[in-house]
């Protein structure tokens, strides 16, 4: 098999993925005010989804994670009551840490990236 037939979509440019990277990086605005993490690359995604479909693909998948990551936050959150929610947050954070910082290397490289344990409610 060729490369042509395993690879059919040329490389996004340096542009589209300099703003794929953004657009998962953006969830850091959460450390700075509450919903930053949803806010951030939602506007960086309507802002930049025409520029490619690269970026548009990889807008919505930070996206859909970010979601996620607020609804298992808010069940975490009311774990709290019987204790367990406070570990569970933690490794949530940690998790969410680690995943993003991910997806924004292999969206630097050119390589779309689908977070595991996403409910991708943006299609």
């Amino acid at each position: 098999m060729n490369d042509d037939m395993q690879n059919p979509l040329p490389a996004p440019s340096q542009e589209a993925r300099q703003w794929a990277m953004f657009c998962h990086f953006a969830a850091f605005l959460g450390l700075v005010f509450p919903f930053g993490n949803l806010l951030g690359p939602l506007i960086v995604w309507q802002i930049k989804k025409d520029l490619d479909p690269f970026v548009d693909a990889q807008g919505k998948e930070a996206l859909n994670f970010q979601i996620s990551v607020a609804l298992a936050a808010i069940v975490c959150f009311i774990l709290m009551v019987v204790i367990i929610g406070f570990p569970l947050l933690v490794l949530l954070g940690i998790a969410a840490l680690v995943l993003t910082i991910i997806a924004g290397i292999k969206a630097n490289e050119g390589q779309p990236y689908r977070y595991p344990f996403s409910w991708r409610l943006i299609k």
